[in-house]
């Protein structure tokens, strides 16, 4: 059956490239992508799989079943696009204004629709299922997953994969990992009160300016003195907002920051530390103050049995020096959601060409991919799933 599905994706990749193309050039912000639910809808239910739209918000499931009973397997693809209005000078240029495909989640749908396609005309054989969640708003905090799961998305699903287009990463390559990939995200706001005051009478007034350079001075000490070195964590103070004239003492000060860790143990210990570090900092010198701490998405955490799956069949597909295990980084996926439920692998495609200038990262204007990826990508993953249904059934 494999090679079948390898001639299957080479017969569609025109197909997935006019897919991806279409998607592009009519991209839907997080939460709003009411049209490329019913195009992912529309062109499974082609296909004879039963869909289910509006899973979770505006997330569409279809579900394959396989000629014999077995294990089911799902792929997850991620289809909101990012307020960014593109650059580049293509046929397929994005046609709503200020809002752009720039994370490769146009290449992610056409990717689980060719994997759906070619896999329907083989059904018959299938031993197990298959189950294609297209995500909306991977993009926004909370994002689509933990709705999708919580309204069933992931219901009978023993395995899941997920690729993500990585303009880091040239063509014919792919990183992976078999345990963290992706980490752990939280933001915070902190506002300090005081009552504001004349420059030349500190005395009357407590410098908030100063208080809030001290907190975060003791912020960056975080991750060296209260955090294991070998366990690794960032805080990036990324916005600080107080006063409007050199000769007064403002009222209040506002900053606003970003928490990144693996391990969930090492995540409740900055929480607590940032908590802590505000509280007395702000009582020695008679404030008060107010801490929003929001949770974003867990870390992405592979499973070794399932990456490996995963990192075998890419061999059969690129060049074996090509797949690269990495080190995990510090960006955030709501992927994690599904891998803290059932055993999966999140991998990164390449998608560069600098033959070609598609060099440009994601989140950039000027984003694009070498569609040549879309094909890789679909390979890996359909190799990947026979693998585990014939494993595990």
């Amino acid at each position: 059956m494999k090679k079948r599905i390898y001639e299957r994706m080479e017969h569609l990749f025109e197909e997935m490239v006019r897919v991806r193309r279409h998607l592009h050039m009519y991209p839907e912000l997080s939460f709003e992508e009411v049209e490329t639910a019913a195009f992912i809808a529309d062109y499974q239910r082609e296909l004879g799989l039963e869909v289910q739209m509006n899973v979770g918000g505006n997330g569409v499931v279809a579900r394959l079943k396989g000629g014999k009973p077995g294990k089911t397997v799902a792929i997850r693809a991620d289809f909101d696009a990012l307020p960014i209005q593109e650059e580049n000078d293509v046929s397929y240029k994005s046609k709503n204004d200020g809002i752009m495909h720039a994370c490769g989640h146009d290449a992610h749908t056409a990717i689980a629709l060719g994997i759906a396609k070619a896999f329907s005309e083989v059904k018959d054989e299938l031993v197990g299922n298959i189950v294609f969640i297209h995500q909306h708003a991977e993009e926004v905090d909370p994002g689509g997953a933990k709705s999708m799961i919580k309204d069933g998305a992931l219901e009978n699903v023993d395995a899941i994969f997920a690729t993500h287009m990585e303009n880091y990463i040239p063509i014919d390559h792919i990183w992976h990992n078999d345990s963290y990939i992706l980490a752990a995200c939280d933001d915070f706001k902190i506002t300090i009160k005081g009552k504001g005051g004349h420059a030349a009478f500190p005395q009357d007034s407590p410098d908030i300016i100063l208080i809030g350079t001290q907190i975060i001075n003791q912020l960056h000490h975080i991750t060296s003195r209260k955090i294991d070195p070998l366990k690794s964590s960032v805080i990036t103070i990324g916005a600080f907002h107080a006063g409007e004239a050199a000769n007064i003492i403002p009222a209040s000060a506002v900053m606003e920051g970003t928490a990144r860790m693996f391990e969930e143990s090492v995540r409740k210990n900055i929480e607590k530390s940032i908590r802590q570090i505000t509280e007395h900092t702000c009582k020695a010198y008679g404030v008060d103050y107010e801490i929003e701490y929001i949770h974003g998405y867990p870390a992405t955490k592979n499973d070794s049995y399932i990456n490996q799956l995963l990192v075998n069949e890419a061999s059969n597909v690129i060049p074996k020096e090509n797949i690269l295990k990495v080190e995990p980084n510090m960006g955030t996926e709501d992927f994690s959601y599904f891998s803290q439920k059932v055993p999966a692998t999140y991998f990164f495609t390449g998608s560069a060409n600098e033959e070609l200038g598609i060099t440009y990262p994601y989140h950039h204007p000027k984003f694009d991919i070498d569609e040549k990826a879309l094909l890789n990508a679909a390979k890996i993953m359909s190799g990947a799933i026979v693998e585990f249904l014939n494993e595990n059934n």
